[in-house]
């Protein structure tokens, strides 16, 4: 009789173990792979910000998906679109890259209205502090004289702010302020 109790419970310890071990195992190698992934988004964040040509008329946006990294958003230099794909593709654990970043065309007009634009929120008084720095908070996107405004602000008066800035600046048909308000700690 104990010895048929011995071998039921070494039978169910058994059990036990293989089904917890798949499980334990899953589970490291997805906290493994959500470190990796953490850390390709730091450096593909990184990596984008050290481009010398990215200003606060372009805005790159990216999505980490595994191994695959997929750039977004708009650039005003044909070149700035191949240098953020080149840029990321050398990140270890990035496979492959799907680089979607729109290149905004060319327009004497909508240059005009970038620095009309650039005055009117960054030296604008209360948004002078979103001025400091080498690569500005708000992303000032002009495309056929409609503008979206990207990135972020430390409140809803700011984000509101520039939004009415932007709206004062002649030659503008349309302004979208999909800017973020993301409080400073």
């Amino acid at each position: 009789m104990q010895h048929r109790t011995f071998t039921f419970v070494v039978a169910l310890f058994a059990v036990a173990v293989f089904n917890l071990s798949p499980a334990t195992a899953q589970d490291a190698r997805d906290q493994v792979s959500a470190r990796a992934q953490e850390r390709i988004q730091r450096e593909v964040r990184h990596e984008l910000l050290m481009l010398p040509w990215f200003g606060v008329f372009d805005n790159i946006a990216y999505r980490v998906d595994g191994g695959t990294v997929t750039l977004l958003g708009q650039v005003v230099r044909p070149s700035l679109k191949s240098d953020a794909e080149n840029a990321v593709k050398h990140i270890e654990g990035v496979e492959h890259v799907v680089n979607q970043i729109e290149v905004l065309p060319a327009s004497g007009m909508d240059d005009q209205s970038r620095m009309r634009l650039y005055r009117a929120i960054y030296g604008y008084p209360m948004l002078e502090k979103y001025a400091l720095g080498v690569q500005k908070p708000i992303r000032i996107i002009v495309k056929n004289g409609h503008v979206s405004l990207e990135g972020v602000v430390d409140n809803e008066t700011d984000k509101n702010v520039a939004g009415l800035r932007a709206n004062g600046v002649s030659g503008i048909f349309s302004v979208t302020n999909n800017l973020q308000v993301v409080p400073s700690k």
